[in-house]
């Protein structure tokens, strides 16, 4: 092969390497860019699901539920906004809730953070400031709260429903809420409007009922946000609890066997273990079934402890007319509250004299 063949044979073989090389680097570049495509893809499908929330109105849109994680920072922030909010139109026991419903709506990552556009008649997320909707959203939370009777879960799940199931719990269950109940409601009103193409079932127990008209698992998904916030505080600032039993302290009446309907309860009439579900229904734990609760049924409730170790939210109980005849809510320095047959709810000493003789050592701490 003469000199000029063997010079061209080699610059063809470097152009070869060349484009080979070239080659190599377009396929791993391809295949970084799809590997990052696809991290992305699942990173804005997951932030959607996070951020998501349910609609409030009895308008169209796509509901969808939120999930169970903890009170976000940003919530937790806005606090005092709540409770400023929550004073104003009377609410003042529901902070917890509305921080809980906040977290189910928003995610608390979006300006809108309580949803509350729809229930001025707007667009979804037309309010751009958290403020504002934080005050409209409690606005409107107190006034279904009202038409509700204080029925919370009622409340809650009117919030997201509309008001009319307020009005259909009125005919069909005596103003009580029930799950079952919202899963009718919302079976009855997806046939109405399930040709618009707006609502999905969204939860596999509503594609198994027909209940695709609104969330039917409303109520629970806010429950768990409030179970968390009501934990924050009874491990560290418990006076809550003790502190929404104090408005009926010279302004109830003891009545054995009261206070298991909201009737009674907005008379002020309990028994003494009505009134601590009462307590611990409004920062958001529930004691088990309100029709059924008894001293002996909140015994087997929560982690026992010592009472050298008792914290203001502690349940404490005393042998009456029988063992753990009577229950209350320790409030700290050797003193409880709680619904007594000869004062109502009253404050308590537990170390001396009639209830000092009876307490039993017995302290139950409810953390969820």
């Amino acid at each position: 092969m003469n000199t000029v063949a063997k010079g061209a044979a080699k610059a063809g073989g470097a152009v070869l390497k060349l484009g080979t090389l070239k080659l190599r680097l377009i396929i791993g570049l391809s295949a970084l860019l799809v590997v990052l495509f696809t991290v992305m893809v699942i990173g804005f499908f997951q932030v959607m699901m996070d951020t998501t929330s349910s609609d409030n109105s009895e308008g169209d849109g796509t509901f969808v539920a939120g999930g169970t994680q903890n009170i976000s920072a940003k919530i937790e922030n806005l606090r005092p906004v709540y409770e400023q909010y929550a004073e104003e139109f009377g609410v003042s026991d529901h902070v917890n809730v509305l921080m809980a419903l906040s977290m189910q709506e928003s995610g608390g990552r979006v300006d809108d953070i309580m949803q509350s556009s729809e229930s001025l008649g707007l667009p979804p997320n037309t309010i751009d400031d958290p403020e504002r909707s934080i005050e409209q959203g409690v606005r409107y939370f107190s006034k279904v709260l009202e038409d509700a009777n204080g029925d919370v879960k009622l409340a809650l799940q009117s919030y997201n429903f509309g008001g009319g199931f307020i009005d259909y719990a009125d005919a069909n269950n005596d103003g009580e809420y029930s799950k079952e109940l919202a899963i009718e409601f919302s079976r009855e009103q997806y046939q109405k409007v399930k040709g618009s193409g707006n609502y999905s079932c969204i939860r596999p127990e509503s594609a198994e009922t027909g209940a695709c008209y609104g969330d039917i698992g409303y109520v629970d998904a806010v429950m768990k946000y409030v179970t968390n916030t009501a934990t924050t505080q009874l491990d560290g600032d418990v006076a809550e609890v003790v502190q929404v039993g104090e408005k009926w302290i010279g302004n109830s009446n003891y009545v054995f066997g009261g206070g298991r309907s909201r009737s009674d309860q907005q008379a002020g009439q309990f028994d003494c273990s009505s009134f601590v579900y009462w307590a611990y229904e409004q920062v958001g734990v529930e004691l088990g079934s309100l029709g059924s609760v008894n001293t002996d049924s909140l015994k087997t409730k929560g982690q026992k402890v010592d009472y050298s170790n008792a914290k203001p939210g502690d349940l404490v109980f005393f042998d009456t007319y029988k063992l753990d005849g009577h229950v209350g809510i320790y409030v700290g320095n050797g003193e409880f509250i709680g619904a007594q047959s000869s004062t109502g709810v009253a404050i308590e000493s537990m170390e001396d004299g009639y209830w000092g003789e009876n307490f039993n050592g017995r302290v139950k701490r409810i953390s969820s």
